[in-house]
């Protein structure tokens, strides 16, 4: 069996009584653009700096091709990295920030200067080789921090945070260039978000963070599809959480009722029958009709706002329980409703999900 190209076992990072990671463990292989995504303060970005050599764990091991990285000082790891801050040197053009690491290598100067063009024009900055870092826009100086991080051919290209100081559309841009960039290196990327969006335009795959553990690793439509917790299900992509009792359980679905007694399926794990849960349902995987047209079968709701977005129709629509629930729909299939109404909420047995 190949090894992995990068292994991360039981990581653990202890601050005095605050556990920062507990038990990590990933394997990354070559070539992969695996993010690790998660909100502040739940590992993601301990873990990076494990690999990258700016800490130290209490507990684990790194290996890279086999060999333990913890054993390796970090200026000899050989790895690139690219952070939130640009850190580029002010007072060195585009083209000597590009070399800075090649010269630290004592490399000729004729690759240098072929090496410099080479990852300028594979950044789409090949004109700027001799402008100042202050001259340049916040996006094209990340793009220069990417060409200088991948100048030396690192086996391993760590990113934390890198887009996150830069407006919406231009972080856009950078992203469809990452994946070129990706795609045209091979790299391994290894890359810290809290951008769900993000995450899901970037990654092959992606490990979910939550309070210091991986809550669950897989491409973004298994993540997106089947969540195996409530948080990977809320923090990837919308959802709708509704209250339920567990009836039945059997070939991973559970059998369940809302708190007004509408009968419900949904896929679930480990589930006792009499329990309390919550069903998940995507708003995009909801519909809704009005009451007159329905045939019956769905959840008695009223409508309590409308949205236009062009495109598509979102809807506030507010169950026998008062809670509100969103849903969206093709604008073309939203005829026929208006706030206040009485509706029928309608989704497939298979969008749901059941959770403790």
């Amino acid at each position: 069996m190949t090894t992995p190209f990068l292994q991360i076992r039981g990581l653990r990072k202890t601050y005095d009584q605050v556990v920062a990671i507990d038990h990590v463990s990933l394997d990354i292989q070559q070539g992969e653009f695996m993010t690790f995504l998660g909100p502040s303060g739940s590992g993601k970005s301990t873990t990076l700096y494990i690999v990258a050599g700016f800490q130290g764990p209490t507990e684990g091991q790194v290996l890279l091709n086999g060999k333990s990285l913890l054993e390796v000082a970090p200026n000899q790891r050989n790895i690139g990295m690219v952070f939130q801050r640009y850190t580029l040197f002010p007072h060195l053009t585009v083209g000597e920030n590009v070399a800075f690491p090649l010269r630290v290598r004592r490399r000729p100067e004729a690759e240098i200067k072929a090496k410099v063009e080479k990852m300028l024009e594979l950044v789409h900055l090949a004109g700027y080789r001799d402008r100042l870092p202050g001259q340049l826009s916040g996006g094209q100086q990340q793009r220069v921090a990417i060409a200088r991080a991948l100048a030396y051919d690192p086996p391993l290209l760590l990113m934390d945070e890198p887009l996150s100081a830069l407006d919406k559309k231009l972080r856009e841009e950078i992203q469809l260039e990452l994946r070129r960039i990706h795609q045209e290196t091979g790299v391994t990327i290894l890359y810290v978000t809290h951008d769900q969006e993000e995450a899901l335009r970037l990654s092959d795959r992606i490990a979910v963070f939550s309070q210091g553990k991986i809550e669950q690793v897989g491409t973004g439509e298994e993540l997106y599809e089947r969540p195996t917790s409530r948080f990977v299900a809320g923090f990837i992509g919308n959802s709708n959480f509704l209250p339920v009792k567990v009836e039945q359980m059997g070939s991973g679905r559970a059998r369940a009722v809302f708190p007004n007694g509408h009968a419900v399926e949904g896929a679930a794990s480990a589930l006792a029958a009499g329990s309390e849960g919550t069903l998940m349902v995507r708003p995009e995987q909801m519909r809704i009709r009005p009451a007159a047209a329905a045939a019956g079968h769905g959840l008695a709701v009223t409508v309590r706002d409308m949205t236009y977005l062009g495109d598509s129709m979102h809807f506030a629509v507010q169950t026998p329980w008062q809670q509100e629930i969103a849903v969206r729909m093709a604008v073309r299939d939203g005829q026929g409703l208006s706030i206040g109404a009485p509706a029928v909420l309608e989704w497939d047995a298979q969008h749901g999900h059941v959770f403790a």
